[in-house]
This record gives C-alpha cells, sequence and structure tokens, in this order.
C-alpha cells in the first residue's frame, strides 16, 4: 500500500510515543532507490499489523562529521518523505542530525528514540548497523537492548543489481553525474527528478522558437551532468514531453551559474511561478557551444525529433 502523505515527524521533541505498535527501519535513504523499497516491503512482512515507520535523517550524517566527505542529496528531505511514503511507510520520521543527536549513547538511542519515541516493536536493520556516539553500538548490543526495551531485531540483505553490483545511492549518484539517467531510473525504479520554481530567464529559447522554462536555483535534487537530456515535466499533475538542458549556455556565455531550463512540447502558456517536476529519461547530448544562435537553433530541431522518439516508446 502506497501513500504519499504519510504521518511525518520532524524532529526528536515530534516523535509520536509508544502509542501504538510500530515496525522500524533507520536509514540514510537517499534517493529511496529499489534497494530502499525492498527494504520498507519487509517491514510488512515482519509485522504487518504494525505501523510501517522509517526513521531517517535531514542529511547525510557526514554534513556534520566530516563536512567536506559528505555527498550531494540526491532528494530533499520533502521529495524522501513522499517517496517513501509511496513505498509504503505509513510514518517517517526525519530526525535533525545535529551534535546533541550524533552524542546520544546506544542506550540512549534504543530506548529514547526506537522503544520509548516510537514505540518500535520490531526493528529491520543491515548487518553492518552501527548507531550512538562514535558508532559505539552494532547489531549484537541492538540485539541485547531490544530483549531488554521489548522489540526483536531483524536483518536485510544488500540488493543487487543485475550486474551483482549492490544498489546504492552513491553508485546512483556516479551514474548522474556521468549522464547515464537512463540506467540511474533502472536503479531507482523510478525516473530521476529535480523540481523547483519557473523563473524569467533571457527569453533567448522564445526568440529561437523554443521558449524555456528556467528553473530557481537551487533546485529540489540532485543535478546531472551538463548537457541536454529526455524529460517528462510535471505541470499541476500533467506531464509533458519536454527537452531540458542543463548548464552554463556556452552558445551565449554570459551565464556564471548551471541552470536548468526545459522546453515543454506542446504546451502552450505561462508559467512563471509555477512549481514543476523533471523527471530524467535519457541523456541526448553534451552541452556545446555553437558558432550561431541559428546553428543552436537547428541543433534543438534535431532534439526535439530525437526526444519525441524516444519519449513516444
Amino acid at each position: 500500500m502506497t501513500n504519499l502523505h504519510p504521518t511525518v515527524s520532524w524532529s526528536l521533541a515530534d516523535l509520536p510515543g509508544a502509542n501504538k505498535p510500530r515496525v522500524v527501519t533507520i536509514g540514510k535513504f537517499d534517493g529511496v532507490h529499489v534497494g530502499h523499497r525492498e527494504v520498507i516491503a519487509e517491514l510488512g512482512r515482519i509485522a504487518p499489523d504494525a505501523e510501517a515507520t522509517v526513521l531517517t535523517f535531514d542529511r547525510h550524517p557526514k554534513a556534520l562529521l566530516a563536512p567536506d566527505a559528505a555527498p550531494r542529496p540526491l532528494v530533499s528531505s520533502e521529495q524522501k518523505v513522499e517517496f517513501l511514503g509511496g513505498a509504503g511507510a505509513s510514518r517517517v520520521a526525519v530526525i535533525p542530525f545535529t551534535r546533541e543527536f550524533a552524542d546520544l549513547t546506544p542506550e540512549q538511542f534504543a530506548r529514547d528514540v526506537l522503544a520509548e519515541g516510537l514505540g518500535a516493536v520490531a526493528v529491520l536493520v543491515g548487518s553492518d548497523f552501527r548507531y550512538g556516539h562514535l558508532g559505539a553500538g552494532n547489531l549484537e548490543t541492538l540485539i541485547e537492548q531490544g530483549e531488554r526495551l521489548g522489540f526483536s531485531v531483524h536483518t536485510v540483505a544488500d540488493v543487487v543489481h543485475d550486474e551483482g553490483e549492490r544498489i546504492s545511492s552513491t553508485r546512483i549518484r556516479r551514474l548522474l553525474d556521468d549522464g547515464n539517467a537512463a540506467r540511474a531510473a533502472e536503479l531507482l525504479g523510478r525516473y530521476h527528478q529535480v523540481r523547483s520554481t519557473v523563473v524569467q530567464g533571457f527569453q533567448r529559447g522564445r526568440e529561437l522558437g523554443y521558449p524555456t522554462a528556467n528553473l530557481e536555483n537551487p533546485p529540489e535534487g540532485f543535478v546531472p551532468r551538463d548537457g541536454v537530456y529526455a524529460t517528462w515535466v510535471d505541470v499541476d499533475g500533467v506531464p509533458y514531453q519536454a527537452a531540458t538542458s542543463i548548464g552554463v549556455n556556452p552558445t551565449f556565455g554570459d551565464v556564471a551559474d548551471r541552470m536548468i531550463e526545459s522546453h515543454l512540447f506542446d504546451f502552450d502558456g505561462v508559467l512563471y511561478g509555477s512549481r514543476v517536476t523533471v523527471h530524467f529519461v535519457d541523456y541526448i547530448r553534451p552541452m556545446n557551444k555553437f558558432p550561431d544562435a541559428q546553428s543552436l537553433a537547428t541543433q534543438m530541431a534535431e532534439d526535439a525529433q530525437r526526444i519525441r522518439d524516444i519519449l513516444s516508446q
């Protein structure tokens, strides 16, 4: 059962307490990929009568503990909540990964968060799970604490894809950095997406016959490699085929920041101020510099036809 709007707690103080039995899994869940979905499905198999609950964080722990090594997130916290609900979570607890939280002892985490904060009757983690200050807690200590506090502990194996490699957020991030949106979609179980508000740009696309929706920076979601992509763009729940470019538009050379621009096929309307979502289907070509505007317009026409062919499949 999916729920795009699960019940959400945004802090430790906001946890519901032990007011009903819950089966809980813990992790970063960045991207909510195919492996994560299998973990959430397992919650229902472990305790079908308990509330399926995901305990996650508002940022990667390294953002606090080792900022220079922290990866860019694949999704925003709000996107993560929606994807977790779509995967079957009835409740999501998004905990701010603060120094105070990082300093909890394993005993405090098990008692205050899992038992008293969430009413856990079962907890699902990976075999290499670590928790508490400096990662002092492990699977063995969690089992011991669960026996004392009244929850069972279960483990889940890694999910691998057809090349035999573990599905991970790191792998998906690398694929998107390479522009391989199609392969990333296979591991995510959906098209990778970003969303933002449409703002006014230079209106060069309109002058070339290809008006574009310019997304405000920074968007929600991981921005893939520069280039042109076949995409779907959702506007008020309606999907439109679109050509989306990422980069600084080198043909004109006066854009300092990377921009995401989408030309929506068969759309006639005003998008300024609209919140739109861009779904990346496939990579078309690099962001090239053309000798003049007409050469760019000719290439855009070729891109549009190729993208229509891809999306029509």
